[in-house]
């Protein structure tokens, strides 16, 4: 009974820590959704104003200082704020949308298409995130709708698979078979089985595709690959004030400091969501048998 009141105790620990880690990551992640929010009706300074002083630090006038050019770096990390969202929904609906249907198109089809989507997926996800980022802007142009694409395509060969592999699994089970024998199609397989099934797995996977864009999005600004000017990303901000690093550290540190609050937002969203929702992390205490106070009969 010791034994058992004691996992209890630490079941219970546990999902008090589970829920906090959600919490946590909420807040981060409503943090910059408040602020990009605001931003969309109301901004400090407008964007393109160099009126006021060369890296001028935090002040009353100026919450976050100015940059070399004399803007108000709090402007900027607002927009950014719209940015770095605005890709990250935009690349995860674009990589759910593809990688979903592609998965189960795989999970349902014959060996022969099966083994080619297969194929297919590996080559895509051989080549790194960003470098395959790189070659579709390179070859659509730098704008912000060519990241939100070249993002989306990137994710969206890891979030099939993930289904693939899921479907396929789920497929094999007697119930899926006893329900197919009943007259149940493909469809209703599909809307009654799969998706209930796989979606709290896909969607702790979309969670932590969604801070890989925000990263990836700013990676490629940083390279000169994302939105361009006047759009004020936290990328091209930390490309813009390496020069003045050692001079004005703030406008680097700002929107470092962003875009690690966000992404450690989203993962703490991802982590909580694995541990409520994904029933291969379930732990029961039922699984683990009483101990036995009786000696050898």
């Amino acid at each position: 009974m010791t034994a058992v009141v004691a996992l209890e105790a630490i079941t219970t620990a546990t999902r008090r820590r589970r829920s906090w880690t959600l919490v946590v990551g909420l807040v981060l992640f409503g943090l910059v959704l408040a602020t990009a929010i605001v931003s969309l009706f109301w901004l400090p300074y407008d964007p393109a104003d160099t009126a006021g002083s060369r890296l001028e630090p935090p002040s009353l006038a100026h919450w976050a200082g100015t940059d070399r050019l004399g803007r108000d770096l709090a402007t900027q990390l607002m927009i950014g704020a719209r940015i770095a969202l605005a890709v990250g929904i935009g690349s995860v609906a674009i990589g759910a949308v593809i990688g979903i249907t592609l998965g189960l198109v795989a999970a349902f089809a014959g060996r022969v298409l099966d083994d080619g989507v297969s194929a297919f997926l590996d080559i895509l996800i051989a080549f790194p995130t960003l470098l395959l980022a790189m070659l579709i802007v390179a070859a659509q142009g730098a704008s912000l709708w060519s990241a939100v694409l070249a993002i989306g395509l990137a994710m969206s060969a890891i979030i099939a698979r993930l289904t693939r592999i899921l479907a396929k699994r789920i497929l094999a089970l007697d119930y899926i078979t006893a329900s197919r024998t009943s007259g149940t199609g493909m469809w209703g397989i599909i809307w009654q089985h799969l998706l209930p099934n796989v979606w709290p797995t896909i969607l702790v996977n979309l969670a932590l595709q969604f801070g890989l864009s925000v990263i990836a999005e700013a990676s490629l600004s940083y390279l000169g690959l994302g939105a361009p000017p006047p759009n004020s990303s936290w990328g091209r901000m930390l490309k813009e004030a390496e020069g003045t690093v050692l001079t004005a550290p703030i406008g680097a540190i700002a929107p470092g400091i962003a875009i690690v609050i966000l992404v450690l937002g989203l993962n703490l969203i991802a982590d909580g969501l694995r541990d409520i929702g994904d029933p291969l992390r379930r732990v029961s205490a039922r699984a683990v048998p009483a101990p036995t106070t009786e000696g050898p009969r």
